[in-house]
């Protein structure tokens, strides 16, 4: 069964992405956050701190070993009295011995440093929680910045097609009136230049168009990146009623970096509360049951055997170890203050994204209001211009700089709408609530 659902869902994918239905942003990202290989990796770094994470790893939990061992001797022996007598000598004496046994080992007290260990282990798993998000949120940014990217250059190349009907129907005029002799053989020249020239743009376009969509199957994980891909999207629509209050409210409680950073923190305050365990003694207990056997083929006792428990107590303490403690402690702390200014640096670094990025996203909304309404009066412009070309009142490089401003307008109003969704992916991306904005859509 599980065969067959996987098979179904590479089908799906296939319908979704390439069956010649558009395709959203949400089904990519959902696509995406499940084979994207970073991602994948990302999730497997947290799988082995999770993995970590146990009171075992800290040194909470005793030890328990069983050991067997066999072994003997083979040797000659030779007696010589010390009353001067006769010597005995007895070759080829064989003794063997065999034990098994089982020891316990346990740690009681290390100065703390065990508590202390397991406490880091849980911060490393929490750190790497927060590292999978900040990966997962640097994904839907990418993905997000490209799938719009594929929206600002299919309207591109839908503009340059539209260019290249229009200096199409701007040659038929031109060569209709040629062939009457109303227009000059210049004239005609210049309507076919103009033709190949926005030709020749659209050609590029397309290339541009192609590059895009590798990038967009590349970050899905998709093998076959030459794949037609086709947005839902047709205009970029953007967020216009962002809050700049409640955005830096939720950067200062919400942003990963930041939360990282904090944690980072907690770690090198862990590692100076584990470099200062050594002021402290240690105590260990260590306990045993086993069997020892000894076989002896010379002497008053042929074979001697135990079987019993074994236990002992350790305490003791490290009066010195060569300055090494001291060290150990004076650069924990040295850490720990590095640590604290990181912190206070990465703040001031957020600080400034935030309003260089909300400057931008304000000035660009400005502008994509203005550059509509530009539009709006090119293409009127347009409309005149060729009415008046096709009763003669107007010349073909009139007519040519009134096609260029709507082509102009054109490509500076999709150029001011991505500028202005880029703005707002990344407010949204710093403040910690891309994820939760994409996931309500």
């Amino acid at each position: 069964m599980k065969k067959y659902r996987l098979l179904f869902a590479g089908l799906l994918w296939a319908t979704l992405t390439y069956g010649g239905v558009p395709v959203s942003l949400g089904e990519l990202i959902e696509k995406g956050l499940q084979y994207n290989y970073q991602l994948r990796i990302a999730r497997n770094e947290q799988q082995i701190a999770d993995n970590n994470a146990t009171p075992g790893n800290a040194g909470m939990l005793p030890t328990l070993d069983v050991s067997g061992n066999f072994g003997g001797t083979e040797y000659n022996n030779a007696q010589f009295p010390a009353d001067g007598s006769a010597a005995t000598k007895v070759s080829g004496v064989s003794n063997t011995n065999l034990s098994a046994a089982a020891n316990v080992n346990w740690t009681l007290f290390d100065g703390f440093n065990i508590q202390a260990t397991y406490s880091k282990l849980k911060a490393l798993q929490q750190a790497g929680a927060l590292q999978t998000r900040m990966e997962i949120e640097s994904y839907v940014a990418d993905l997000s910045a490209a799938y719009y990217d594929l929206v600002q250059q299919t309207i591109r190349i839908n503009n340059l097609k539209s260019a290249v009907r229009l200096s199409k129907e701007r040659l038929r005029i031109v060569e209709a009136r040629y062939n009457i002799g109303n227009l000059s053989r210049l004239d005609l020249q210049q309507a076919r230049v103009d033709f190949n020239t926005d030709s020749s743009r659209l050609i590029r376009q397309q290339e541009v168009l192609h590059t895009v969509k590798v990038r967009l199957n590349r970050l899905v994980a998709h093998d076959e990146v030459e794949r037609d891909i086709e947005p839902a999207d047709t205009l970029i629509a953007v967020e216009s009623l962002l809050n700049k209050e409640q955005l830096w409210s939720a950067l200062q409680q919400q942003n990963t970096y930041l939360q990282l950073a904090e944690k980072e923190r907690n770690i090198k305050a862990l590692e100076l509360q584990s470099a200062r365990s050594s002021n402290y003694p240690y105590l260990k207990v260590n306990a045993g049951y086993g069997y020892y056997e000894n076989r002896y083929e010379y002497g008053q006792n042929k074979l001697q055997n135990n079987l019993g428990i074994s236990y002992g107590l350790t305490l003791g303490y490290t009066i010195f170890d060569g300055f090494n403690r001291s060290r150990r402690q004076k650069n924990a702390r040295l850490q720990l203050t590095n640590q604290e200014l990181m912190v206070e640096q990465l703040h001031l670094s957020l600080k400034s994204d935030f309003s260089n990025l909300w400057m931008a996203y304000n000035n660009n909304l400005g502008l994509k209001a203005l550059e509509q309404e530009n539009l709006s009066h090119a293409r009127e412009n347009y409309a005149i211009a060729i009415e008046r070309y096709k009763l003669g009142e107007l010349s073909g490089i009139e007519l040519r700089e009134a096609q260029n401003s709507l082509l102009d307008a054109e490509e500076r109003l999709v150029q001011a709408a991505y500028t202005t969704k880029l703005c707002e992916i990344s407010l949204l991306e710093i403040s910690g609530g891309l994820l939760s904005r994409i996931a309500s859509r």
